[in-house]
């Protein structure tokens, strides 16, 4: 075989070609529409898509029969006449629209139907003599073709990937920043997302590398789990937003592999994106004041670093504080606020802070359950007596605790 078929062998078969190239690619399409029922089922648009490439197919395989090396087993080369670039010639009409349109399984069914029409052609295509060649010549064309289909659905999910990235970056800023629900919604529906409830946000540290291949990693977890996933790198965290997790903290734990080191907190779990922002800030405060609980869990809930919070000057960790917990105690009676105080006195001894009251310890241990009952912090353990404690403090320092959110000082 010479490199240019014009002058030698295949000369004659390769005009042949050229002037059935429109007929054989109809013919594959008609193939296609009687074989494959999926295929009939593809709009309009999207069939005129196949019949280009169909046709750049039977184009391609005339210059891939010019541009071969003069030996079988040479293979591609470089440079201008390369065979592995002229097959990849033939998904330049269209790579996208088919890619997004059809799979790569798909589209190997249309490769092999257009294949096995040529091939059925042979007799009538190939010159007097050269009907072995043709032949051999278009198996080892049907070969090249396959490895650039899946070149171009390499290509293809390689840029959706780093779009999808990019788009769930700026629906995560708008998140951060509280942008209007219209501005999440049009972003999250442009990735799908169907906003199962309840909704939660995780923030840890990202693992590094590049940002597609770290989002990737945590949407195969989420796809097994059954989850809808958003999220995005900033800076050295990675925020992940949970759609339809019924326990965000459970579920968070089993993406613990595609975080980095250090500590994970997830946000309260909200009914809806909408929400979201709340979950977020939550998650982020969490995440900044984690460091002050060496022992804290991975994951931990934001709201389990109330105290932390706080201390880092978190306005709404304060806020719950000194309306959810101690505004919540006055509420139900002085004697519980006393009851907290002679038994933080007595360093937590249940006897001792019964002798201050002068009630038997029973006593003591009914209001102590009732403060568990009435703010969710049991005096009896460590990190709910510490949240406890700064609840008092924070309480005292503002007597008259706000009716609503937002109003930290």
């Amino acid at each position: 075989m010479v490199n240019d078929a014009g002058d030698g062998e295949l000369a004659a078969t390769l005009r042949q070609i050229e002037r059935a190239a429109g007929a054989l690619a109809s013919a594959s399409v008609a193939r296609m529409d009687e074989t494959l029922p999926w295929f009939r089922e593809l709009p309009a648009e999207q069939r005129s898509w196949v019949m280009l490439v169909a046709q750049s197919g039977v184009r391609s395989l005339v210059e891939w029969l010019r541009s071969r090396p003069a030996s079988a087993e040479a293979g591609g080369v470089d440079g201008a006449g390369n065979p592995q670039e002229v097959s990849d010639e033939v998904f330049a009409t269209a790579p996208r629209e088919l890619a997004r349109s059809i799979s790569l399984q798909q589209t190997v069914a249309l490769i092999k139907v257009t294949i096995d029409v040529v091939e059925e052609q042979v007799p009538h295509l190939a010159a007097p003599g050269e009907e072995r060649l043709l032949h051999e010549a278009v198996l080892k064309f049907s070969r090249e073709i396959a490895f650039a289909a899946a070149r171009a659905y390499a290509r293809a999910a390689e840029s959706r990937g780093s779009w999808d990235a990019r788009l769930q970056a700026l629906l995560v800023d708008a998140l951060l920043r509280g942008d209007s629900p219209d501005v999440l919604a049009s972003r999250a529906a442009a990735l799908g997302w169907s906003d199962a409830p309840p909704v939660a946000v995780a923030v840890g540290r990202s693992p590094g590398g590049e940002v597609a291949a770290v989002l990737h990693t945590i949407y195969r977890v989420t796809r097994r789990l059954g989850l809808e996933m958003i999220g995005g790198v900033h800076g050295d965290r990675l925020v992940v937003v949970l759609g339809g997790a019924a326990d965000p903290l459970a579920a968070t734990k089993k993406l613990l592999a595609g975080f980095g080191s250090g500590p994970v907190v997830v946000g309260p779990a909200v009914p809806s994106l909408d929400a979201a922002t709340d979950s977020a800030r939550a998650a982020l405060a969490g995440f900044r004041a984690a460091p002050a609980w060496p022992a804290a869990p991975r994951p931990v809930a934001a709201a389990d670093l109330l105290p932390e919070r706080t201390l880092a000057g978190d306005p709404e960790a304060r806020r719950i504080l000194r309306q959810d917990v101690y505004a919540a105690l006055v509420r139900a009676g002085g004697e519980l606020l006393e009851t907290l105080d002679a038994f933080f006195a007595a360093g937590g001894v249940l006897e001792s802070a019964a002798r201050a009251l002068f009630v038997h310890p029973n006593t003591v241990r009914y209001r102590l359950r009732r403060v568990a009952d009435v703010t969710g912090f049991s005096p009896l353990t460590a990190r709910d007596a510490f949240a406890l404690r700064m609840a008092l403090t924070i309480g005292r320092l503002d007597p008259s605790p706000p009716v609503g959110p937002g109003h930290g000082h």
